[in-house]
């Protein structure tokens, strides 16, 4: 079955999946009208999607230019079912690296992301607001 939606409400399932530690594709829209697609760890905020990157990559500067973005979650044991979350993007600086801290203890269990250091890197945090949510269960 499968569940579109225009409201903004994630159902308490489609919260669960964001909750867990599977990966997601996030699409954007490049400079020349086709989609950017890059696989990312997604934490939730209520209903909203929350994804880090850094200024500069072509996600950051596509969501700058167009603040468009679709997000794409499936649990690995059951691909056919999937969340589709199409939204309104707010980029909000983290000077602190706190999304991609917590990220990193959700997905792999470290105590921190070095992965940034001595780097220079300006993390941000993309918080898609749904426009349109599609559950397929």
């Amino acid at each position: 079955m499968t569940q579109t939606t225009t409201a903004p409400a994630l159902p308490d399932d489609a919260k669960a999946l964001l909750d867990a530690p599977e990966h997601a594709v996030i699409a954007t829209i490049d400079p020349d009208g086709r989609p950017q697609l890059s696989v990312v760890w997604v934490a939730r905020d209520g209903d909203d999607v929350l994804v880090s990157t850094v200024r500069g990559r072509r996600k950051a500067d596509n969501l700058e230019r167009d603040p468009r973005a679709t997000v794409l979650v499936y649990p690995r044991d059951e691909p056919h079912r999937y969340l589709e979350i199409r939204g309104d993007v707010t980029l909000v600086d983290d000077p602190d690296s706190q999304l991609i801290h917590d990220l990193v203890r959700t997905y792999t269990g470290a105590e921190r992301y070095t992965g940034d250091e001595g780097t220079g890197n300006e993390r941000v945090i993309v918080r898609v607001t749904p426009r349109r949510v599609v559950w397929r269960v």
